[in-house]
């Protein structure tokens, strides 16, 4: 009975059985069998029973080479025996495996990659169209995953990398107005832990380890990106007036206050509104102000 979807079999990496191997066994074995199939070719005056021999020394040699496997530095064989997963092979030097796994071996490369990913337009959690790219890097950890798990793990990781970018774009507003909630622009650090965490819980299906995210790209679409630069530069400006009045407010609290304890005029509600708005004026207006001299009486 063939095995449901849910209960398919999830393969873990192992190590293959495998015999370590010096160069020198492959060179003596080509001498051998050199020798024997010129002695079983035939070589005048040579008994029988020595060239059977011969041949069948030629013949095991020919069974026994391909079971030698060199294995480069950060790369891995993949060994399938009549489709069943027998291990992997990761160390890097000359091996010697079950010859007939050569009817299916995978070469898979452990080396650290990086993925760009194409510029995408997505929504933001605003609503707003924005365009947003990132890098990944990644490396295979568990080979077994890698080679049965997954159809392609290399389109694998591009699939679910463009997946988890939109995802991302969706949970975040572009720029926070308020101050206070997470935003793609002003918390890139958080967002790419989000995108990292999401990205890893995706591909740990494939044996996949992600090292590092990052935006590469973040900007408004271009149909809305000139009533954005307005919307920024208003709420800059707002910004820096919010700043100025508050800073205004203080230094006004404190000329009155000194004012006060130093007895060196006495001011009464009236002349203290005026004071206070001749401050304001002064303190947050956008020019320098000019002076009025007013030689007569306030009241006057």
């Amino acid at each position: 009975m063939q095995a449901s979807d849910d209960t398919r079999r999830v393969h873990d990496e192992r190590v293959a059985r495998a015999i370590a191997c010096p160069p020198g066994v492959v060179v003596t074995l080509a001498v051998f069998a050199l020798a024997g199939l010129l002695i079983a070719l035939g070589v005048g005056g040579t008994a029988t029973g020595v060239r059977i021999a011969a041949g069948v020394v030629a013949v095991a040699v020919v069974l026994v080479a391909p079971g030698f496997v060199v294995v480069q530095p950060n790369e891995s064989r993949v060994l399938i025996l009549f489709g069943r997963y027998v291990g992997t092979v990761t160390e890097a030097r000359l091996w010697w495996v079950n010859p007939f796994t050569i009817i299916w071996r995978a070469t898979i490369s452990l080396r650290v990659r990086n993925f760009q990913s194409e510029r995408i337009k997505v929504n933001d959690a605003s609503g707003n169209p924005i365009e947003i790219a990132a890098v990944v890097v990644w490396r295979v950890i568990d080979t077994a995953k890698a080679a049965f798990d997954v159809e392609d793990f290399r389109q694998f990781v591009v699939v679910q990398s463009e997946t988890s970018l939109r995802h991302l774009a969706n949970q975040y507003p572009y720029d926070d107005y308020s101050q206070q909630a997470t935003s793609l622009r002003a918390n890139g650090d958080e967002v790419r832990v989000g995108l990292q965490s999401e990205l890893q819980e995706r591909l740990a299906t494939a044996g996949i380890d992600v090292l590092e995210t990052r935006l590469t790209h973040l900007a408004y679409a271009p149909e809305i990106a000139e009533v954005m630069l307005r919307r920024q530069q208003a709420e800059a400006i707002l910004a820096a007036r919010r700043t100025m009045v508050t800073g205004a407010v203080s230094l006004v609290q404190m000329a009155l206050g000194q004012l006060a304890d130093s007895d060196l005029v006495e001011l009464d509600s009236e002349r203290k509104a005026s004071m206070v708005a001749n401050l304001m004026v002064v303190l947050s207006g956008d020019h320098s102000p000019t002076p009025v001299i007013n030689t007569g009486s306030l009241y006057s």
